[in-house]
């Protein structure tokens, strides 16, 4: 099968996430996709397979699958909109999130995602030592969100990884706060899913930008994840949806090949 890594949210080479994408003809094992996952040990391989007039669409982690992702989505629209579908600017996956839309607007590609709302929750003492730091703010949806008082302390926190991993709620972790030149800056950690931290997590923004929007009073907004790689996320919130717009280059394109 082709496959491709491509550095999402991203505006050259080694900036944003890398995601691997593999595009196949028919679907193989999740046994088989898991182990390629794992062999390619990036924090998500993406793959897909044209059905009609969609493309089904699954992410792994290198160690489990996954039920959203907003950067591999990106990556694999964008490894589809110019190889497979050079003649078409729209993207539409079926996926166990529902149907996906990546629209692309000249350089920038733009993911129509459902918006995640948040519940509010009480800070314990265990998200405390596992953050070495106290949160402003606690919410829960597939994640932990924790708002920080302000982008130096997301830019600077150093968790316990193993506490983080520890803690029950939430799959993955992100901090967040008011940004000073974008609208508001976030980090994301996944130790449960064998991924310490997250280079650009788009989908944490589907639960970040209602939060934001609300906070700020803004429909469109500017984010960014200040990891050591980073990117830049061009966000809006439209009720229900949130969409989600970023470039995206290619690092590597190459062939697997597997005996099955």
């Amino acid at each position: 099968m082709k496959y491709f890594v491509v550095d999402a949210f991203a505006e050259k080479v080694f900036e944003g996430n890398p995601a691997g994408i593999c595009i196949m003809r028919d679907w193989i094992s999740d046994e088989l996709m898991q182990k390629i996952a794992m062999e390619n040990n990036l924090s998500e391989t993406a793959f897909a397979v044209k059905e009609g007039t969609h493309y089904g669409l699954r992410w792994f982690t290198p160690g489990a699958e996954i039920n959203l992702c907003g950067h591999a989505t990106l990556a694999t629209a964008f490894i589809l909109l110019n190889n497979h579908e050079r003649k078409s600017n729209q993207v539409k996956f079926r996926t166990i999130s529902g149907e996906l839309i990546v629209n692309q607007q000249d350089n920038l590609y733009e993911l129509d995602f459902p918006a995640v709302p948040s519940e509010e929750m009480e800070v314990s003492e265990e998200m405390i030592h596992a953050l070495g730091i106290v949160p402003k703010e606690a919410f829960l949806n597939r994640d932990l969100i924790f708002v920080l008082d302000s982008e130096e302390e997301v830019r600077n926190i150093s968790p316990d990884f193993a506490k983080l991993e520890a803690l029950p709620d939430g799959l993955g972790v992100c901090v967040t706060a008011k940004g000073r030149d974008y609208d508001f800056v976030s980090r994301g950690f996944f130790p449960k899913l064998k991924v310490k931290e997250d280079p650009v997590t788009g989908s944490l923004h589907c639960s970040l930008i209602p939060l934001w929007s609300n906070r700020l009073g803004k429909k469109e907004m500017v984010a960014r994840q200040i990891s050591d790689r980073g990117g830049t996320l061009y966000c809006k919130y439209e009720d229900t949806r949130v969409k989600i717009a970023g470039r995206a280059v290619l690092y590597s394109e190459a062939e697997l090949t597997i005996e099955i």
